[in-house]
């Protein structure tokens, strides 16, 4: 049975000692592998890890145990200026530290996915913890600004969005690790048409090995669905996500204690928030970043980290029933 005590002494603990400390680990030499510009896992002997896919949990455990203790704290605490509702300094620090967090992953991994997918978890719990609306103002002007700032002085970010902005421009399309993929991405689905190609027709390389479709396995997978089964087989995989979505919220919902209720919202809406990331990239919504679409894209890591979220989903879910039966 899930324990919330138990969890909050996880969360705080971890959250506070190890989580930035995972997060960095891509960065140390020796174990620090680089993938397309980004550092997003480690690698020791033949074991690679990414990290960033167990932090996320840890977040939203961290997260929820603290927005627990203070939701109150930052309601009746809050303060009217210009228009928006600011909470106390002393309880709007941990705001300010997963805002720091985020830019930090920007700036030291490179991680532009990562970096929106657990600030928004963030937003989600804290818009449900206080149901202030001005208090996700505030975190994604600060986000937006951030990344504005940060992306304009790093190459790697700034070539995510130059190529997201016109992907078919020849001195972006020539360039090695340019707007080739994106380009190569919505040709495919263009390609898939209504109903698609059929199942293992998606042209992926030439007869002499030369990749046609980049990453189709990892960031790409999505614009291969797209292509073997059309417009009507990608909507159906999107609604199998919002469906699972809709559940997660509804677990949340059902839920008999706040802090069981904030770690569902978090855990749906960073697995949300994931989908929409890789799927908005693919489909040039937003810039392209190297996240996986959950339980499809290959990766050990994605799989173990969706597999343990789903996990605990399930068990506030049997929780709360069993609680309402009793």
């Amino acid at each position: 049975m899930l324990n919330s005590i138990d969890f909050l002494d996880f969360g705080t603990f971890f959250g506070r000692r190890f989580l930035l400390n995972l997060l960095l680990l891509p960065r140390l030499p020796g174990i620090g592998a680089q993938v397309n510009g980004a550092y997003l896992g480690i690698k020791i002997g033949p074991v690679t890890f990414q990290p960033a896919e167990l932090a996320k949990i840890c977040l939203v455990i961290f997260v929820a145990s603290y927005l627990r203790d203070t939701r109150q704290v930052l309601v009746l605490g809050a303060r009217r200026f210009m228009g928006l509702t600011i909470p106390p300094l002393k309880h709007f620090g941990p705001l300010l530290v997963i805002w720091g967090a985020s830019m930090l992953m920007l700036v030291l991994i490179r991680d532009l996915g990562s970096s929106l997918m657990f600030f928004g978890g963030f937003l989600a719990m804290l818009y449900v913890a206080t149901n202030r609306v001005s208090f996700v103002l505030v975190g994604l002007i600060l986000f937006a600004l951030g990344a504005w700032f940060l992306g304009s002085h790093i190459g790697h970010v700034h070539d995510r969005v130059e190529t997201w902005l016109d992907p078919f421009r020849t001195t972006l399309y020539n360039k090695p690790g340019g707007s080739y993929q994106i380009a190569q991405s919505l040709f495919a689905q263009a390609d898939g048409g209504l109903i698609g190609t059929g199942f293992g027709q998606a042209l992926l390389s030439l007869p002499n090995g030369t990749p046609i479709l980049p990453a189709a396995h990892t960031d790409l997978i999505y614009a291969v669905i797209t292509n073997e089964l059309g417009l009507a087989g990608a909507c159906g995989v999107l609604l199998v996500y919002l469906l699972f979505t809709e559940r997660g919220f509804k677990i949340a919902t059902l839920a008999r204690d706040s802090f069981s209720s904030l770690l569902a919202t978090g855990l749906t809406a960073v697995l949300a928030l994931q989908v929409f990331v890789i799927v908005g990239g693919v489909t040039k919504v937003i810039p392209l970043t190297g996240v996986t679409l959950p339980f499809v894209s290959y990766g050990g890591s994605s799989i173990v980290a969706n597999f343990i979220l789903l996990a605990l989903l399930l068990q506030i879910s049997d929780r709360a029933r069993r609680d309402r039966a009793a």
